[in-house]
């Protein structure tokens, strides 16, 4: 575990200083491999004292050394100049043709489409910002024509710099198409597998649509696939303020869920571990395939499927390791989720307090109902593992997030699960017997709108959530040094302990 803990930390390290620092330019020139060779030395020196006198801390010294190295070369090598070929086009009106990569995000005022485009024997990834018609699908060939742009990083109202260009990047899209016209010149071919997730997708949003009415419609299709835009401003503001915006996004709680249910189901089956196994794995993919696979999801994906996989092969899964193996394959495959996907960072924090923060906090709750008990610690975990990382991000401190997570702790499964049956309800019965469409949907009413009344209530409490300045990054790890040594320090933990219970005992 340590070696484990030395070599992801290691990689994790040198993509996190070769993205925040930038070292020289993109390509791989003398200036930009400079700190890559003094880690490089820095590894030497640690390999050489361990062969010379063999101990843990060098051993560990030299992994972490070279792993540094290596994260900051995966990174340089994906931090790419955008192509030429498109780059002297900049600020002019410009033409393609290409295919729809992503479903469309639409919105109030317009839809932003990612459309692979080839020219030249070069391409790339263009975000074309459009009218909401025509409508296109994921797979869908199309005329593309706009103003090209390159995306800029803004500071929003409290003087964050969101980078939204890399942002965009982590996902391929180098180039915006404003104020762009699509025209579609042909459907997506029924061989494809994105498009026919997509349509899968769409399908059953349209079956909630035929069973629940709006705003429910949208919480229950972001409950179960992720997606707040039929919500509108106040209410995604009301689930900002009370703390559960994790609700209504893909997140790896969506996953975790899901890959319950699943591995639940096939339990009664009577099909072998392997089988199950693989149909499990399968069954979790096309979930996030068709949710849309975004790195929060991924991740929480991978390690359920780790845990199949060992209880496929009869073998010990341990949460921690599962978690770090997940981290240094996804940084392997983008590193860029690392610093511009501020989703992948929270998701990676609050899995790692469930894992490593609750076996410490729950010794100290004195509340005899084990289900509240476990409700409470877990869900201190994830909020104080979020926290530093979230107030660095946004800048969001929500007062009431512990007591609203409490409360829906519970729903959201049910939630889940009622939606699920309202959006099957809507495809399968909305032609045939509609009426008995919305009588299957009515539990995911009720649960929807309990969800919707704990968040309204809970943001239009009175100093129910701050916006706080700037926090410096050095905060963020002088918090997240203070929590691992607390989840790390068994001593630490017995000591308190036994405080606490001396002090209850006069």
């Amino acid at each position: 575990m340590e070696f484990l803990i030395a070599i992801v930390s290691g990689f994790a390290s040198g993509v996190f200083l070769r993205s925040l620092f930038f070292f020289g330019s993109t390509s791989l020139t003398t200036s930009s491999l400079a700190p890559t060779v003094f880690a490089l030395l820095l590894f030497v020196l640690f390999a050489g004292a361990a062969f010379l006198k063999p101990r843990l801390v060098y051993s560990l010294g030299a992994a972490f050394c070279l792993f540094v190295a290596l994260g900051m070369l995966r990174e340089s090598i994906a931090d790419t100049p955008l192509p030429d070929t498109f780059a002297r086009d900049l600020q002019h009106r410009v033409s393609y043709e290409g295919v729809v990569v992503a479903d469309p995000d639409v919105r109030d005022a317009n839809q932003r489409v990612e459309i692979r485009i080839e020219s030249g024997g070069v391409a790339t990834t263009m975000l074309a910002i459009a009218p909401r018609h025509p409508s296109v699908s994921v797979g869908d060939h199309i005329y593309v024509s706009g103003t090209l742009a390159v995306p800029k990083p803004f500071a929003d109202d409290n003087g964050r710099i969101f980078r939204y260009d890399k942002y965009l990047q982590r996902d391929g899209v180098r180039f915006l198409l404003n104020f762009a016209y699509l025209r579609i010149t042909e459907e997506a071919p029924w061989y494809s597998l994105p498009a026919l997730l997509a349509r899968i997708k769409h399908a059953f949003l349209d079956g909630l649509t035929a069973t629940l009415p709006e705003p429910y419609t949208s919480l229950a299709g972001g409950i179960v696939i992720g997606g707040k835009s039929g919500l509108g401003k106040e209410l995604q503001n009301d689930f900002i303020r009370s703390g559960l915006v994790q609700i209504i996004v893909l997140s790896g709680y969506n996953v975790m869920i899901v890959a319950e249910w699943v591995m639940s189901a096939l339990a009664l089956t009577k099909l072998s571990r392997r089988w199950r196994a693989a149909a499990g794995a399968c069954a979790i993919l096309i979930f996030v395939g068709i949710a849309g696979a975004s790195a929060t999801a991924l991740r929480a994906a991978l390690m359920a499927i780790i845990a199949l996989y060992a209880r496929a092969s009869a073998r010990t899964y341990t949460a921690g390791r599962a978690l770090f193996l997940v981290v240094l394959l996804m940084l392997l495959w983008n590193p860029l989720y690392l610093v511009f996907d501020p989703g992948f960072g929270l998701s990676v924090a609050a899995t790692a307090g469930l894992i490593w923060l609750t076996p410490v906090i729950e010794p100290f709750l004195r509340i005899k109902n084990a289900f509240w008990k476990s409700a409470l610690a877990t869900t201190l975990a994830a909020q104080v593992a979020v926290l530093p990382l979230l107030l660095y991000d946004t800048g969001n401190l929500s007062l009431v997030a512990l007591p609203a997570n409490l409360l829906t702790i519970s729903l959201v499964p049910l939630a889940m699960g009622f939606s699920a049956l309202a959006g099957f309800a809507g495809m399968l019965f909305h032609s045939i017997a509609p009426l008995l469409g919305i009588l299957l949907a009515f539990p995911a009413y009720l649960a929807t709108k309990t969800l919707l009344f704990i968040a309204h209530e809970s943001a239009a409490l009175p100093f129910a959530a701050f916006t706080l300045p700037l926090f410096p990054f050095w905060l963020v790890l002088v918090a997240y040094a203070i929590l691992i040594y607390f989840a790390s320090s068994k001593r630490f933990s017995t000591t308190l302990q036994l405080r606490l219970e001396k002090k209850a005992s006069i």
